[in-house]
């Protein structure tokens, strides 16, 4: 199989990359190491190719308006330069993929996942109305990803604008080393920082800025554990088209008030009803590391599984996220999981597991 690259390929090729396989990618997995990726990213900045993520925008006056039927969350009062992260349902409730929608003037950036990419992208074109465009601009720029505590002040002197006033979920077109661009201030991360949009010639040059600034690049590595110190669901292990909104703890991405939504029957009935598994966070007591579709058990009763899990380089601890029987997952239930042969005691713990400032 041939894997698709990034337009940052012979970059990290440079950089004596390791890569690894995602979906039909070829990712750098890590340069130095995973656990100084991470905690360059958690103590100063670091930067991360996110290229291969599918790249969207939906353009018509009622654009806006078309996406509320497609999506649980109300965004009739998102204003331009705001951001909505949501779910695209099916009429199971089921979660088709998890996205961020950013809202422009008559027009509506998408960022999907890479690995439902072109399944997001027909989906969209099979209920939007005809009057709404959809570019797919995935292959035609560049997207980095720049997360830490110092992350806009390093930005800052090649925008040669403060971010300072851009907040949390919102976004904004920007001059880059004099070329256009687009950052928006979200991250997969847990940390603070930004994601930036530009072309090809405009996205090389920033990673080369970037990495004379001192910035340490990233790969998926570092990226997979700093999402799960702070408990954020991957497409594909938490989250399926099997796996409803209700069960994943995304119910406040539910607004009841709107009158149809794709899936809200299903879902309504599913929470008078109750829920069959619900996503826990766990924090191992033993020696191990909890891994993806390790058994959970209570004494001899298996009782769900695991769906990540990681040595959390920031708390020194083993942590994991999982579905468990809802009767079980009440923080400070003592569970275990299976750990190869062994069996290593687990207890249900708040999540995230790490947040930033505390």
């Amino acid at each position: 199989m041939t894997h698709r690259r990034t337009p940052l390929y012979t970059h990290h090729q440079a950089l004596k990359a390791r890569f690894t396989p995602f979906g039909d990618w070829e990712m750098p997995l890590q340069y130095s190491s995973i656990l100084q990726e991470h905690h360059a990213v958690r103590q100063g900045v670091g930067m991360f190719d996110i290229s291969h993520m599918g790249k969207l925008i939906l353009k018509g006056a009622g654009v806006q308006a078309a996406l509320q039927t497609l999506v649980p969350t109300d965004l009739s009062r998102l204003k331009p330069g705001q951001a909505k992260y949501t779910v695209l349902l099916n009429e199971s409730g089921g979660i088709v993929d998890d996205l961020i929608l950013y809202i422009e003037e008559g027009a509506v950036r998408c960022i999907v996942n890479a690995a439902t990419a072109q399944k997001d992208l027909a989906w969209l074109r099979h209920y939007l109305p005809p009057d709404v465009a959809i570019v797919d601009e995935s292959a035609s720029n560049v997207l980095i990803a720049v997360q830490g505590p110092s992350a806009l002040a390093t930005l800052e002197p090649l925008l040669h604008k403060s971010l300072a006033t851009l907040k949390p979920y919102r976004h904004c077109p920007v001059t880059l080393l004099g070329q256009p661009a687009w950052v928006a201030r979200t991250g997969y991360t847990g940390e603070d920082g930004v994601e930036i949009l530009a072309a090809i010639d405009t996205g090389v040059a920033l990673w080369q800025a970037l990495l004379a600034a001192g910035v340490t690049p990233c790969g998926l590595g570092a990226r997979d554990t700093l999402r799960l110190e702070a408990a954020m669901l991957l497409y594909g292990q938490e989250m399926d088209e099997q796996t409803t909104p209700l069960e994943a703890g995304l119910e406040w991405l539910i607004d009841w008030q709107k009158a149809t939504f794709i899936g809200r029957e299903a879902l309504w009935q599913q929470k008078q009803e109750g829920i069959e598994r619900q996503l826990v966070g766990l924090e191992l007591q033993g020696k191990g590391i909890a891994r993806h579709d390790y058994p959970i058990y209570l004494e001899a009763q298996a009782v769900g599984r695991v769906t990540s899990g990681t040595l959390s380089p920031t708390l020194g601890k083993a942590i994991a996220l999982g579905y468990v029987f809802p009767e079980f997952a009440n923080v400070g239930r003592e569970l275990a999981v299976q750990v190869r042969d062994r069996s290593v005691p687990a207890v249900v713990v708040p999540r995230p597991f790490y947040r930033r400032g505390r």
